[in-house]
C-alpha cells in the first residue's frame, strides 16, 4: 500500500515480511554479452544463471503465501473426486460468485477450451484488445480476433485512466458488420497486457454487457489480473471508492458471462480456471476437458497448486495485495519519467512499459525496436524484460511481417519479488541508456518459428551496435559490472 512520507512523496510500502529468499547475481558485461549472443537475442532464451532482476513476466512468479504454502500440505492427491477440488469450487464460489467451476492448468488452456467450444470457421471474437495465446488458438480455430478499443488506448503518454475500454461505438458497428450469428462471444482482459497493463472500468464493462446482451452474445470476462483491474476501479472510479475489493469483483462479475483465468497472476499460483452459472456453457466445456487436460476435479493442475489457488483466489481480494504489484508499478513509472525515459502512462497492473518507439525512434518497426531495447537493457543491467512489439506478432497468411500497435519492453513487477533498491537499480540503468540510445541498432530474424515466434525466434543485430554498447558500459562502469 502507498504511504505518504513527511515530504508528501508515496512510498510503495511492502505488507508482508520476508521468510525465504532465492540468491541471486549480477553477471558481469562479459558474461551478459555472451548470453544475450547465445540466446539469438531474445530474452525468453536466457538462461536464469545469467540474469540479476528477472522482469520477463509476473506470470508463476510471484511470491506464494505462508497461507498457500501450508495448504500445499494438505492436498488430496485422488485422481477423481479430490477434496482438494471441492475447496477450490467452494473458494471460487464465495470470490466470484459462480456455480459451475472447472479447473485448467493455465490460462491458455482455459483459452483453448473456449475456441474448441465456441469458434466456428468464419466466426470473430470481439475483444477490448488481445492476447497473444487468446489470439493465436481463435485464428487456428478458423476465426478471426477484432480489437475494439478506442483510439487513444494506444497513445502511450496519456491521461485517460481507463485505456482497456472497449470502444462502444466499434462495438455496435462491428456486430452489424459481421452479424449476431458470426460473433463467438465479446471478451474483456483484466488488465490489457500487450497495451501497457491498462484497466477498463466498471461502467464500461456494464454498458459492454448491455450491448452484447442485447443481441444474445455471450461475454467472456478473462481474469488473470482481476484483482488488479478491481484496484484500478476503486482508485480511479468515483463511484466505488469506499468498495472493497471483494465487492468490486463480485460486482463484476454480475456482467459477466464466463470467466477464466490464469492463476498465475492474480492468485499467485501455477494454474487457472473457468467459471459460469450456464450449465450449457459448462458442458460444452467439460466434454474437451479431459481430452486436452484432466478429470473435471484436477483439470491437468496439481492438487497441491489446487490448494493454494484456493487460498489465493480469496487472499487476492485484499487490499494489501490487491494494491501490491500496482503501487510499485506506479512508482517505477514516476521514477523513469522524473529521469526522462519514456514509458506507458499511465500506470497499469503487471508491469511498467517502457516506450521503444520514443526511446530508439532511430530503429525502424521493421527492425524490431522493442526486441532491440529488451535486448539492450539486458546487456547494460542484466535485467530481463520482455518484447511486446512486432517480434510478438506472426506474420499474415501472405508471409507479411504485421507491425504491432506498440513497441513495448515490458519489465514485469510480480507480487511480493522485488524491493525498491531493485526498481532505482533499474532505473538508473535506463537513464544510462537512454543518455547512449544512438548506440542502439535494430535485428532481424535469423530463426522464425511460424506461431507466436517470440518464444523461440532468435535474431542477430543489424551492423554490430552490441559490441559498441558494451565498449561504451565497460568504458563508464568498468568490466566487473
Amino acid at each position: 500500500m502507498n504511504i505518504r512520507l513527511s515530504t508528501g512523496k508515496l512510498l510503495p510500502i511492502e505488507m508482508h515480511k520476508v521468510k525465504i529468499v532465492q540468491e541471486t547475481s549480477l553477471p558481469p558485461i562479459q558474461q551478459r554479452l555472451e548470453a544475450i549472443q547465445a540466446a539469438g537475442f531474445n530474452t525468453f532464451l536466457l538462461r536464469s544463471r545469467d540474469i540479476f532482476l528477472d522482469m520477463l513476466t509476473d506470470s508463476g512468479t510471484n511470491a506464494m503465501s505462508d497461507r498457500q504454502l501450508a495448504a500445499m500440505m494438505a492436498a488430496d492427491d485422488a485422481y477423481a473426486g479430490s477434496e482438494s477440488f471441492y475447496r477450490l469450487e467452494e473458494s471460487a464460489r464465495e470470490v466470484l460468485g459462480f456455480q459451475y467451476v472447472m479447473p485448467v492448468h493455465q490460462g491458455r488452456a482455459a483459452e483453448h477450451l473456449l475456441a474448441k467450444a465456441f469458434v466456428q470457421p468464419g466466426s470473430v471474437v470481439l475483444m477490448n484488445y488481445h492476447f497473444t495465446t487468446s489470439k493465436a488458438h481463435v485464428d487456428l480455430a478458423g476465426g478471426k480476433v477484432l480489437e475494439l478499443c478506442a483510439d487513444e488506448a494506444l497513445n502511450t503518454s496519456s491521461s485517460n485512466q481507463f485505456k482497456g475500454n472497449m470502444d462502444l461505438g466499434k462495438l455496435e458497428a462491428a456486430i452489424r458488420e459481421w452479424g449476431r450469428e458470426r460473433v463467438a462471444y465479446v471478451r474483456m482482459e483484466a488488465s490489457t497486457n500487450l497495451i501497457g497493463g491498462q484497466p477498463f472500468s466498471m461502467q464500461n464493462l456494464k454498458d459492454v454487457k448491455a450491448i452484447a446482451a442485447r443481441h444474445g452474445i455471450p461475454l467472456v470476462f478473462d481474469g488473470s489480473l482481476i484483482s488488479e483491474n478491481a484496484y484500478f476501479i476503486q482508485q480511479r472510479e468515483p463511484e466505488f471508492a469506499d468498495w472493497s475489493i471483494q465487492e468490486i469483483i463480485v460486482e463484476m462479475m454480475r456482467s459477466v458471462d464466463i470467466f477464466y483465468m490464469s492463476g498465475r497472476k492474480s492468485a499467485a499460483v501455477r494454474g487457472g480456471l473457468i467459471a459460469t452459472d450456464s450449465k450449457e456453457a459448462f458442458n460444452k466445456l467439460l466434454v474437451w476437458l479431459p481430452v486436452y487436460e484432466g478429470f473435471a476435479t484436477y483439470g491437468g493442475m496439481s492438487t497441491k497448486e489446487i490448494e493454494a489457488m484456493a487460498v489465493g483466489l480469496r487472499e487476492m481480494t485484499a487490499q494489501s495485495v490487491a494494491s501490491s504489484s500496482a503501487d510499485f508499478i506506479a512508482y517505477f513509472v514516476e521514477r523513469l519519467l522524473e529521469l526522462g525515459v519514456p514509458v506507458v502512462t499511465p500506470a497499469g497492473g503487471l508491469a511498467c512499459h517502457v516506450d521503444a518507439h520514443h526511446f530508439i525512434p532511430q530503429v525502424p518497426q521493421s527492425m524490431y525496436p522493442a526486441g532491440a531495447l529488451a535486448a539492450a537493457v539486458y546487456l547494460v543491467s542484466g535485467v530481463r524484460g520482455m518484447e511486446r512489439g512486432s517480434v510478438s506478432m506472426d506474420r499474415d497468411a501472405q508471409g507479411n511481417d504485421v507491425p504491432a500497435d506498440m513497441e513495448l519492453v515490458r519489465l514485469a513487477l510480480p507480487r511480493r519479488t522485488f524491493t525498491l533498491s531493485h526498481i532505482e537499480y533499474t532505473a538508473d540503468r535506463l537513464k544510462w541508456l537512454f543518455a547512449h540510445r544512438d548506440l542502439i541498432g535494430g535485428l532481424r530474424f535469423s530463426e522464425e518459428p511460424p506461431v507466436l515466434r517470440f518464444f523461440f525466434g532468435r535474431l542477430q543485430p543489424v551492423d554490430g551496435w552490441v559490441e559498441n554498447l558494451a565498449a561504451a558500459f565497460r568504458a563508464e562502469f568498468g568490466a566487473d559490472c
